[in-house]
Order: C-alpha cells, then sequence, then structure tokens
C-alpha cells in the first residue's frame, strides 16, 4: 500500500495546486463569469432554457450545474427550465449510432432549442466536436452560447458568444475549477433572478 506519510504529502500538493489555481485565476475571467449569470438569469426571467452539454467530468459537471438550477442553489426560489444534453441514454446512443457520437447534442439543440434558450458547453481542451457542434447548431437558432474550457479556450472559446477559460493544462485543476465557477454562476443567477431583500 505504501507509505502513508507519502500519500498524505501528495494529498497536500494536489490541494495546493488547486489552490494556486484558484488564487492565480484572472480577474477578466471572473468579470465574464458574471456576464454569463446576467446572460442565464434574463433568459430565465423571459421563461427561456437553459441547455448544458459536455463529455465525461465535463459532462457530470454539466448535468450538476443543470440540476443546481432546475432544484435551488442556496435559496428557496422556483425551479428554473433546464436541461442537460447529456442524460437521455436512448436519445444519446440512438443519434450517436444513426448519426455520429459528434451529433449527440447539436440534434437534441435541433429538436428542442428556441431562439432566446441558452447553451453552456463545457470542454477542458475546448476541443471536443461534439461539444462545438452543439454551439454551431444552438448559434445558428439564436441561442446564446456559453462555454467552460481550459488549456487556452481552444476553438469553443472562439466560437461561443461568452467564454471563461482557466488558464491551466491539467484536466483535473481544469475541471475542478469548472465546478467551483459553476456554483459560484448559479448563486448569481440566483441573485439576479430574484433580488435579496
Amino acid at each position: 500500500m505504501g507509505n502513508t506519510a507519502s500519500y498524505v504529502k501528495q494529498v497536500r500538493a494536489e490541494l495546493d495546486a488547486l489552490r494556486r489555481t484558484l488564487e492565480s485565476f484572472p480577474d477578466g475571467e471572473t468579470a465574464k463569469l458574471v456576464r454569463m449569470a446576467g446572460v442565464i438569469a434574463k433568459a430565465i426571467r423571459s421563461g427561456r432554457v437553459v441547455f448544458t452539454c459536455g463529455n465525461g467530468g465535463s459532462a457530470a459537471d454539466a448535468q450538476h450545474i443543470a440540476g443546481e438550477l432546475v432544484g435551488r442553489f442556496r435559496r428557496k426560489v422556483r425551479g428554473y427550465k433546464a436541461s442537460a444534453l447529456t442524460t437521455n441514454s436512448s436519445v444519446v446512443t440512438a443519434l450517436a449510432n444513426d448519426f455520429s457520437f459528434e451529433e449527440v447534442f447539436s440534434k437534441q439543440i435541433e429538436s428542442r432549442g428556441e431562439k432566446g434558450d441558452v447553451l453552456l458547453a463545457l470542454s477542458t481542451s475546448g476541443g471536443s466536436p461534439n461539444v462545438l457542434r452543439a454551439v454551431e447548431e444552438a448559434k445558428r437558432l439564436g441561442l446564446h452560447t456559453l462555454a467552460f474550457s481550459g488549456k487556452g479556450g481552444g476553438e469553443l472559446a472562439a466560437a461561443a458568444d461568452l467564454a471563461v477559460v482557466v488558464p491551466h493544462d491539467d484536466f483535473a485543476r481544469i475541471q475542478e475549477v469548472h465546478m467551483t465557477l459553476g456554483h459560484i454562476l448559479c448563486g448569481l443567477v440566483e441573485d439576479m433572478v430574484v433580488p435579496r431583500t
């Protein structure tokens, strides 16, 4: 099993790496997160839907964010219209089988998305083909396109209307920060939709 002390040291090193990543997060990116929250809050107030998507760990983060919006984050407010495009295995596998895996999100946007809705797309690399295709389709239909990315932003940051980029190359650090940003985003949206009294 190895030396317990060395594993404890490893845990501390990972936590310190995350702390440094959070402490060095650029102010410009935090300002973009506030703008994202404004876009989502405006859409919610207009009765629109927030869609989320991503692959692997980013799929889990997309589902988590949608869940926070549908339920509640910190305050008891009415649930918002939000849907993760990763959750219906029958739809995802049918689209992957009948079309291609690159279209598992874009075909759902094509069938469900409407002008004024929002797509929040997550990709640690910024280069996931199915996520990029979803953004492309969302823009074609008049949805607002938002993104969480890393590693310089990739094609996703360039394609989306607004993107927050985690300036790191390690997928683990990027996903950890994405989930932190997701929680902050949900809190901001709550405050913008139903201001504190």
